[in-house]
């Protein structure tokens, strides 16, 4: 059937109609053209005079059941000066909404998986065997390991918990990826069995902690000095985005004292660090009323920043376990700019420590951080190899019957 291309019928006085953006997204061809058949006070005979075909044609148009093809598109575009592609484009539109409408409504649960999926960190989880991967029990399971009794109550910490972190606002909420590390941390502490906690073999124990500073390997005697003081240490590896160090807090009744390490950085003087400086904070039983979550312990960008009081001391506890700051800076000052790498090694060997120690300090110190880095040796193999672990391809079990 040919068509017509003339527009004898347009608007009285050469008005145009021109369809809106929001009329253009929900008008029908149908309604479209019913439209402009009053606007021009057109029968649909007219309109069937016009496109040179039958009047049957036009009213299934017009009522919708027929669809407008790309041929009458281009030949109501000419009768109605409008361009063919609106018309087309409302013909799909209107196919894809009736698709819709008979399309299934989809599971509502589908919409929440999407929200924890983004929140929270649920596809590592899955992976590190925190939860499992049952799409119909997820909610539930993700729920389960954060303490709620439904997501609905997430992203809230149990309510025998505090938490303040050094980065963050005391008392404001931690990250997802941080709030799920320590989740974790919490829900393997609570399954250790240590003897009484004592703060007196605690600090006793310092000493011997030092004394182990002088090899890499020599950090595997750390878990067992540990527990022996009554002190719940577990490693847990840091998930995507966490940047924790370590944190410390306290369970069983606020009587039995928890560190947690990422070992996030490999390297022999940050974990001595980090481990000293969490010691220091079961010592002033800093983690009592809040859970100390320590991110980018000593990082290379770190200067003072108005930390809390607890964590300056902490940090100075730690930089002199290391190396006793007067004389690391006496070294240093001596030494400048130079800092030749055989009285690195004297120095270290006068301390008593392994010159990785001493390279961590200078480089933090001098904020010349490409110096040493070969005396930055790895230590994580030996400290897994004794403690508490989780992550790295290990899950600790922490359900009945795992």
């Amino acid at each position: 059937m040919l068509y017509s291309a003339l527009t004898l019928f347009q608007a009285p006085l050469g008005l145009h109609l021109k369809m809106s953006d929001e009329r253009k997204e929900s008008a029908s061809p149908a309604a479209f053209i019913r439209e402009q058949l009053d606007a021009r006070g057109m029968t649909q005979l007219d309109l069937a005079f016009v496109l040179g075909t039958n009047q049957q044609t036009v009213n299934h148009l017009a009522v919708g059941k027929r669809g407008v093809s790309a041929e009458m598109a281009k030949a109501l575009g000419a009768a109605f000066d409008v361009p063919a592609a609106h018309i087309l484009e409302m013909q799909k539109a209107s196919e894809l909404r009736a698709e819709l409408e008979r399309a299934k409504q989809p599971d509502a649960s589908i919409a929440r998986k999407a929200r924890l999926m983004q929140t929270y960190p649920v596809r590592e989880m899955i992976k590190r065997g925190w939860v499992d991967d049952d799409p119909k029990t997820l909610e539930a399971q993700v729920a389960r390991f954060f303490g709620c009794s439904s997501v609905e109550d997430l992203p809230h910490l149990p309510r025998d918990m505090a938490h303040a972190a050094k980065k963050v606002s005391y008392w404001e909420q931690i990250p997802p990826p941080q709030f799920a590390w320590l989740l974790r941390v919490k829900q393997i502490a609570d399954r250790l069995i240590v003897p009484v906690y004592s703060e007196a073999a605690l600090r006793e124990s310092l000493p011997k902690l030092r004394a182990l500073m002088d090899r890499p390997e020599s950090a595997s005697r750390v878990p067992r000095i540990m527990q022996e003081c009554g002190v719940r240490l577990v490693v847990v590896e840091n998930l995507p985005g966490g940047k924790i160090d370590g944190v410390c807090f306290w369970t069983a009744g606020d009587a039995s004292p928890v560190i947690g390490l990422s070992l996030r950085f490999d390297r022999i003087d940050n974990f001595w660090f980090v481990l000293r400086h969490e010691i220091e904070h079961v010592m002033r039983r800093d983690g009592v009323s809040t859970i100390n979550v320590d991110t980018d312990i000593c990082s290379e960008s770190e200067e003072d920043r108005g930390l809390p009081e607890c964590e300056r001391s902490a940090n100075d506890a730690a930089s002199d376990f290391m190396v006793p700051r007067s004389k690391i800076e006496s070294w240093i000052a001596r030494k400048a700019p130079f800092y030749p790498e055989r009285d690195l090694l004297a120095f270290a060997t006068l301390q008593g420590v392994h010159a990785g120690i001493v390279a961590g300090q200078v480089r933090y110190r001098t904020k010349k951080f490409r110096l040493f880095k070969e005396h930055l040796v790895k230590i994580r193999s030996a400290v897994l190899a004794t403690a508490v672990v989780d992550g790295w391809g290990d899950t600790y079990p922490t359900q009945d019957g795992e």
